[in-house]
């Protein structure tokens, strides 16, 4: 408890703000965070694209008009697909992670 108001204290304290913005400890923090946030955006905007040109994508588009429930189950299907190799490579980037700190 009394740490929590300490630490409240302390954080909204403008001097000690902007003396820690000036910090090259932080402001290198900052510039990993904007990396990593731009990495995961271009990663995803990559595997979007992907998913648009993928084969799977383009035979549920031309069997579309033939029946739409089977479509479905096949959405489905991809869907899952997609999610598990999120995980996957969120899980690989983890481990990377992992191994490059020890």
């Amino acid at each position: 408890m009394v740490l929590r108001r300490l630490l409240y204290g302390l954080l909204n304290n403008p001097q000690l703000i902007d003396k820690l913005s000036e910090s090259r400890i932080i402001r290198r923090a900052a510039q990993i965070t904007a990396f990593a946030i731009t990495k995961a955006q271009l990663t995803g905007k990559d595997a979007a694209q992907r998913l648009l040109r993928s084969e799977t994508l383009r035979q549920i588009k031309q069997e579309a008009p033939r029946d739409l429930g089977d479509v479905g189950r096949k959405m489905d299907r991809m869907k899952d697909t997609f999610v598990k190799e999120v995980k996957t490579g969120l899980k690989e980037v983890k481990e990377g992670m992992k191994r490059g700190g020890k």
